[in-house]
């Protein structure tokens, strides 16, 4: 699975991570290479290091929010 080693890795280290919640963690591999206020500043600075390799970048949140949408949603009319 994609990404496999770098959710394991954020799972891993989340309780170090939540002081940064809200902000953006890049992480690479089973390192957690710094964090960001902003999405794109994350995402520029792991194509920077990384380029093509594999990388995560992920909102820090304590609590993931699960969100359901049905396929059949677009059937239904208003």
């Amino acid at each position: 699975m994609p990404l496999e080693k770098e959710l394991e890795t954020y799972k891993a280290k989340l309780p170090e991570l939540k002081q940064f919640e809200g902000k953006y963690v890049l992480i690479h591999g089973d390192t957690v290479v710094d964090t960001f206020t902003s999405y794109e500043d994350a995402i520029k600075a792991g194509y920077k290091q990384f380029g093509l390799e594999p990388f995560l970048v992920k909102q820090i949140k304590s609590i993931e929010t699960v969100q359901f949408i049905s396929r059949f949603a677009r059937f239904c009319k208003a």
